[in-house]
């Protein structure tokens, strides 16, 4: 296939890697000079203008205003019958308004979310959460293969979306639940290191646990989403919750103790920098 990708960010470049690797015909394009010359050193083609000749574009996007400008230039340039895939966090909403602008200019919408880190990406060892038209998706099925083990089909509309926010939902809550559990262990005289060898043994040894343990059992905070990142994509989630009338008190929550991490100069640390804003409050020292 002719595999145009915009956004060759810390997701969207390894993406294209995998798809030159399985032998598709590659090309991208980004607004940043920096990752441009990334995707270069790399081998890969920077030319905007194949996106008018791509049976597929893919798009890795940081939030809802990038999607409308990027789908609009896809349902204005691309050509009748292209795939357009997107793996943004973004609001239903917005996802839903450049679906029926694509789907005005005879372009399939796909929604194909992801849940992993640039390492999982890296890796190949994405999840996909995907939605939009059944046949769209058969169709760009042996792409999404290239990207990680599981790929998931949820509807024809925006269940990806949605699915993506329940995800970070989670992940966020995760983070959170750490926060309060370690620092009352630390306060009550257990050390760091005990703790994360007896969680990582226990009931509670979820894969992110696990996953998070590697660097946060040094306590390193070495970001792999920030907590700015963090910030947005609960506002997206609190906004799905409004939408449909559920409430997400735990969620309003965990919002509160990120907006508190900024405030202490940690926005652009990991999500996980919460620990140290709870850490704080309990009068522990954060380093």
């Amino acid at each position: 296939m002719r595999v145009h990708v915009i956004g060759v960010g810390k997701m969207g470049l390894p993406m294209a890697l995998h798809f030159r690797r399985g032998g598709h015909v590659v090309s991208v394009q980004d607004t940043a000079p920096e990752r441009l010359a990334l995707a270069r050193a790399a081998g890969l083609a920077v030319d905007a203008q194949a996106l008018r000749g791509a049976e597929v574009v893919l798009s890795s996007l940081p939030h809802d205003d990038a999607l409308l400008a990027v789908g609009g230039q896809v349902a204005r340039e691309a050509s009748r019958g292209t795939i357009y895939m997107d793996t943004s966090t973004v609001s239903p909403r917005v996802s839903a308004a450049v679906a029926r602008a694509c789907s005005e200019a005879g372009i399939a919408h796909v929604r194909a979310t992801v849940s992993g880190n640039n390492h999982m990406a890296e890796a190949a060892q994405l999840t996909v959460m995907a939605s939009g038209p059944r046949e769209a998706y058969d169709a760009v099925q042996p792409l999404l293969q290239l990207l990680g083990p599981a790929q998931f089909w949820l509807g024809d509309a925006e269940q990806a979306r949605l699915m993506k926010l329940v995800v970070n939902l989670m992940i966020a809550q995760t983070s959170a639940m750490l926060a309060e559990a370690l620092a009352l262990g630390r306060k009550g005289g257990l050390q760091w290191e005990d703790m994360w060898s007896v969680l990582t043994a226990s009931a509670v040894a979820s894969p992110i646990l696990k996953a998070k343990s590697v660097q946060l059992a040094k306590r390193d905070f070495t970001p792999t989403f920030t907590v700015e990142q963090m910030i947005k994509d609960l506002g997206l989630i609190l906004g799905a919750g409004s939408a449909n009338h559920v409430p997400l008190p735990q969620t309003a929550a965990t919002l509160q103790l990120m907006q508190a991490a900024v405030a202490q100069g940690r926005g652009g640390e990991d999500y996980a920098a919460i620990i140290r804003t709870v850490e704080t409050a309990a009068g522990l020292s954060p380093d």
